[in-house]
């Protein structure tokens, strides 16, 4: 009967072979109902060479316990010359590719990014909106170099009333599919992550779905994530989780992060910045999840947050945020750092180190970093207290022996705030700074903070700064937070060529012809702004002509709030 079923079997090529995992295992083939069910029950006592069908172990020479005599050998044979006809078949069908579902996915992770900030345009060039950090010193009658080099910040990027959250994902992700012509069939998850809040119940990922009108695919799992500048990684964690699932039906995801940040007038509001990400999340991808490498830290805190519905603008504790972070930075690496342990453990105490076989301190497993970035002064000040971390845990490392005596007896919350310690572990990590972070601040010190799409936008520097030939088999270490808080790090390990991620990124032809306004122009904005939220009956006045081809804008918004877009032609 088995042989006979797997003849019926092998002759219906243009039909899907699936291995489901059910706890125990029931090979499912699709050939009918009748012969299926004879089917599955005639394989109820060959389950253990679900194993190798799904991981396509090879069977001779070499020793597989489950698979313990010649019938399941010759059964194991059996079901993968079927899985191969059936795939042979797939390949040249019209069936949507979709990735195959016999094998646990590997290397998931990031395999596209596109970054979107306003933008405007002449007839030759793209124009970066963007405000002169160094002009609004002088703007805001602060010292010179308050902005600049107190906070590490060059320019700011802005939007007026003619763009909002919507409009940004809207682009950004219409931008990412067009450019990796991404079919939205093979789409199963788009995820966002936001604090940039129009709707109180309906999300911008229902929003985004207009995108996937015309192909017909209302099969999209995923909804927003709200919490400050965090929700995006959330969404990330989402999708790559998604992936590793059951539930995971062999389509990509998507994942949006991206924020409009607006502070009111004072020190707050040169911190600001505009901008989305857009990432492609599967398996194969070149940018890979490293598998269990996470540690989060999440806490009750009023740093920084938006209890007033009324207004864009957050109410923020600048100090205590900065404690918060630094606290957040310490308890995300301390969790990092058990959970790499267990995980070292279980391969038999083999490394999973990045620049040095043998670093000459901890923090050297990773080759580069990317933070979100409140400011980038904030990122410098971040990396070195990962130094003063690796002090901490062996103060008599020969790297540390220049390190004054009396930080060694300096107590936690003392430390968090002692200049001693922060002027000297920045100096001592300087030379470390300047190869593995310096090329992922390029975005948010030209473009400012994005909150939910910062982090990712170093990313994009990084991606647009090492070349792909010196990224590969590199550890990426990425820190994540938001305010109120919620925190993580984790890990990636770059196992494609990033080449032409950085191409169709075209960063630095974007930054660099970018159009600077004065401070008056970025002052008016933000008034327009001020009007615009929260109305109903209501028609933006920024101009649309020297919006970019492909850009999304508001056109009016109802007496029922609802809100309407058109594209940029």
């Amino acid at each position: 009967t088995l042989k006979s079923e797997v003849a019926i079997a092998s002759s219906c090529r243009n039909k899907t072979v699936l291995v489901p995992l059910l706890g125990a295992v029931t090979l499912l083939i699709k050939f009918g109902r009748d012969r299926r069910k004879r089917f599955c029950n005639s394989t109820q006592s060959n389950l253990s060479v679900y194993y190798a069908c799904c991981t396509n172990t090879p069977v001779f020479g070499t020793k597989t316990p489950f698979l313990k005599s010649e019938k399941q050998h010759n059964f194991f044979i059996q079901i993968q010359r079927i899985v191969s006809c059936n795939q042979q078949a797939a390949s040249h069908s019209n069936i949507p590719t979709i990735h195959s579902m016999a094998a646990r996915p590997q290397n998931i992770g990031i395999k596209a990014i596109e970054l979107y900030f306003p933008s405007q345009h002449n007839n030759i060039l793209t124009n970066i909106q963007c405000v002169d950090q160094t002009e609004l010193e002088k703007f805001d009658g602060v010292s010179a170099g308050k902005y600049t080099i107190g906070l590490g910040q060059t320019k700011m990027s802005f939007c007026d009333d003619r763009e909002d959250i919507y409009s940004l994902a809207l682009t950004t992700v219409s931008s990412l599919f067009k450019k990796y012509e991404i079919d939205p069939k093979n789409i199963g998850r788009l995820e966002v992550g936001t604090e940039t809040l129009l709707d109180k119940s309906k999300s911008v990922k229902s929003v985004l779905m207009q995108l996937f009108d015309k192909s017909g695919n209302f099969n999209v799992e995923g909804v927003d994530t709200v919490n400050a500048c965090y929700g995006g990684t959330n969404a990330l964690f989402n999708a790559v989780n998604w992936v590793e699932s059951s539930g995971w039906d062999g389509r990509d995801a998507v994942v949006v992060a991206g924020d409009i940040a607006l502070y009111k007038k004072g020190n707050a509001r040169p911190t600001g910045g505009a901008g989305c990400v857009a990432m492609l999340v599967g398996p194969d991808a070149p940018l890979a999840f490293e598998p269990g490498l996470r540690g989060s830290y999440i806490t009750h805190a009023y740093d920084f947050y938006k209890p007033d519905l009324t207004s864009e603008y957050p109410l923020v504790d600048g100090q205590y945020s900065i404690r918060c972070y630094t606290e957040a930075v310490d308890n995300c690496y301390k969790a990092y750092n058990e959970r790499e342990q267990k995980e070292k453990a279980k391969l038999n105490g083999h490394a999973t180190n990045g620049v040095h076989p043998e670093p000459e301190t901890p923090l050297d497993r990773f080759d580069h970093m990317c933070f979100h970035s409140p400011t980038c002064k904030l990122v410098n000040k971040s990396y070195a207290r990962l130094l003063y971390n690796d002090y901490k845990n062996n103060p008599n490392s020969e790297l540390f022996k220049d390190v004054p005596a009396e930080i060694k007896d300096l107590s936690y919350d003392q430390s968090i705030t002692d200049k001693t310690v922060e002027k000297t572990f920045v100096a001592l990590a300087k030379k470390r700074f300047a190869q593995r972070v310096q090329p992922s601040i390029e975005v948010p010190t030209m473009c400012g903070n994005m909150y939910c799409g910062s982090v990712y936008s170093s990313l994009v520097s990084l991606i647009s700064n090492v070349s792909s030939a010196d990224l590969q088999d590199k550890r990426i270490g990425i820190f994540s937070y938001g305010s109120g808080l919620a925190s993580s790090m984790f890990s990636l390990r770059v196992k494609g060529s990033t080449e032409e991620i950085a191409k169709k990124l075209n960063l630095h032809q974007r930054l660099e012809s970018r159009r600077v306004v004065a401070p008056e122009v970025y002052d008016e904005m933000c008034n327009l702004r001020e009007k615009a939220h929260l109305k109903k009956n209501f028609k933006p006045v920024g101009q649309v002509d020297t919006l970019f081809p492909g850009t999304y804008y508001l056109t009016d918004v109802n007496d029922m709030f609802q809100r309407s877009y058109e594209v940029k032609q």
